[in-house]
């Protein structure tokens, strides 16, 4: 069964629903998702190591967590359950950064981007990522631009950087 999600206007209000496949082939379909950042007491930032058997950048390292706002949802229990699923914590605690939207080659996605500070441990759903590390502000920058990272993540680095969040 194909996962339904709700499609947005550029200010994130729904206007409508679609299946997971048509909204990752038409960028006209603005949908929700959630990420969260999580940074431990040594501002260093948690990455996840993609699975390889993702569809999408199989193998990148990514967002600490990310996924879809089902259609139906709220984007801070979207948050929750994503962020049990894939490191088996909870986000109770997260806070809202910003939204922004961000436009790929095959889909247009509304981004809510969360912050939690949190050390660990980390349980990791090995259906969803491969592993999971914490990384200095420095080894991210040295890996920026070299097929390291997905897309997103590099903008969502700097927007983060450009935030003074990630001193």
């Amino acid at each position: 069964m194909n996962e339904l999600l709700p499609i947005v206007d550029k200010s994130g209000k729904v206007i409508g629903k679609a299946d997971r496949s048509a909204c990752h082939s038409d960028k006209s379909l603005i949908h929700p998702v959630v990420h969260l950042h999580v940074m431990n007491s040594r501002s260093e930032l948690l990455l996840q190591k993609r699975s390889m058997e993702k569809d999408l950048l199989p193998g990148y390292w990514d967002t600490g967590v990310g996924g879809h706002v089902s259609y139906g949802e709220e984007p801070f229990l979207s948050l929750q359950r994503e962020t049990k699923e894939e490191i088996g914590i909870s986000a109770e605690n997260a806070k809202l950064l910003y939204t922004y939207i961000n436009a790929a080659k095959i889909e247009t996605e509304y981004v809510y981007s969360w912050l939690l500070r949190y050390d660990g441990p980390f349980t990791i759903n090995k259906d969803e990522l491969d592993e999971v590390k914490f990384w200095s502000r420095g080894g991210i920058e040295e890996n920026l631009g070299k097929s390291v990272f997905t897309r997103n993540f590099e903008q969502e680095f700097k927007m983060l950087v450009m935030n003074n969040i990630f001193g």
